[in-house]
């Protein structure tokens, strides 16, 4: 496919948009840098500054801009908190700026922003600077977001897929698909047997029960773009491992399964916003498990898989390997672009 125009998929999470980042911005930003920030591709950079600190940035697009469980502010706040929380930040400060398309309804906007600020008391952060502008009609799908947030990060730990050593467990903190689901029944007007909500929370909360149930905790990472699939495949090519993921071992809810199956899509595939992919040593995995399990947002949190040596110098072994429920193995591969573009 063509590299010369911007395609959807160049946003998508998969295989695509990390060419796109590594051609268009790596190289301009952080040419011949491959241990710097900005080329670890994390959900937040470290920087010190009288002390080390967590910082990220984001933008939101999604469409509709309320959906069954939440809507683009919920989703703004949310998202900045867990990239923050990816890296154990405490989050303490948020800059939100709102793109207003000419036409929007005040009182939309009026309930987006009542949700953003509930989701920032919620998260226990506070929203400290911002701007505003306003676009021609047709010019921003109604209301875009973006945001950045700083948060602060214990000295003694440090999180992320260079932590992650053979025999980890792979755990998730709960269901997977619910927000890419809920988001595409909401746009397309479908229904299903059984309502789907979105998942999207702030889970500093969470994160920090891990933290302190797990003094080895090895990396976070939420699966929002591309699913669990991709942040998967992230993990292990960051930390040149790879995994080994139990189907059956996945919670899918059975209306997400069923709307999937319906529409020829993967549910591993399929965007989260509140959920994290945890990997931890083996002896932590049940203190993890029970941590989550006593949090309102982890009570469905399962393990689902173990990390692998690398393959043999000259070998071949794709990063993530899925055990399927009729007992074979296919390869858990990234995602080429994005199946249901436009939700988050």
């Amino acid at each position: 496919m063509t590299d010369d125009i911007i395609l959807m998929a160049d946003g998508g999470g998969g295989e695509r948009m990390r060419a796109f980042i590594a051609r268009e911005i790596l190289s301009r930003f952080a040419p011949g840098d491959a241990s710097g920030e900005l080329a670890r591709l994390g959900d937040a950079a470290r920087v010190e500054a009288g002390g080390t600190l967590a910082f990220t940035t984001d933008a939101y697009v999604v469409q509709p801009l309320e959906f069954p469980g939440g809507d683009i502010g919920r989703l703004a706040i949310s998202g900045t908190v867990n990239d923050l929380a990816c890296l154990g930040g405490r989050p303490v400060a948020i800059a939100l700026a709102l793109i207003l398309e000419e036409g929007l309804e005040v009182t939309t906007l009026r309930r987006v922003l009542d949700s953003a600020a509930a989701t920032a008391r919620e998260a226990g952060v506070a929203v400290v600077c911002g701007d505003t502008k306003v676009v021609e009609r047709r010019g921003a799908g109604g209301l875009f977001i973006t945001t950045s947030g700083i948060g602060v990060l214990a000295p003694d730990r440090r999180l992320g897929p260079e932590a992650v050593r053979p025999g980890d467990r792979v755990l998730v903190s709960g269901t997977v698909g619910d927000h890419g689901v809920a988001v595409m029944s909401r746009r397309e007007g479908l229904r299903f047997e059984a309502a789907v909500a979105s998942d999207v929370a702030p889970l500093w909360s969470l994160a920090a029960r891990l933290l302190a149930a797990c003094p080895n905790l090895r990396c976070l990472k939420d699966p929002t773009r591309g699913g669990l699939a991709a942040a998967l495949n992230e993990i292990a090519e960051a930390a040149g491992l790879r995994m080994r993921i139990e189907e059956a071992a996945v919670p899918v809810r059975p209306a997400v399964a069923g709307a999937c199956e319906t529409l020829g899509l993967d549910p591993l595939t399929v965007a989260n916003e509140g959920k994290f992919v945890v990997l931890v040593p083996p002896d932590e995995a049940e203190a993890a498990l029970g941590a989550m399990r006593g949090h309102p947002l982890g009570r469905e949190a399962a393990a689902i898989g173990e990390v692998l040596e690398a393959p043999r110098k000259g070998g071949f072994g794709p990063p993530v390997v899925l055990r399927t429920q009729i007992g074979g193995e296919r390869v858990l591969e990234m995602p080429y672009g994005e199946d249901l573009p436009r939700i988050c």
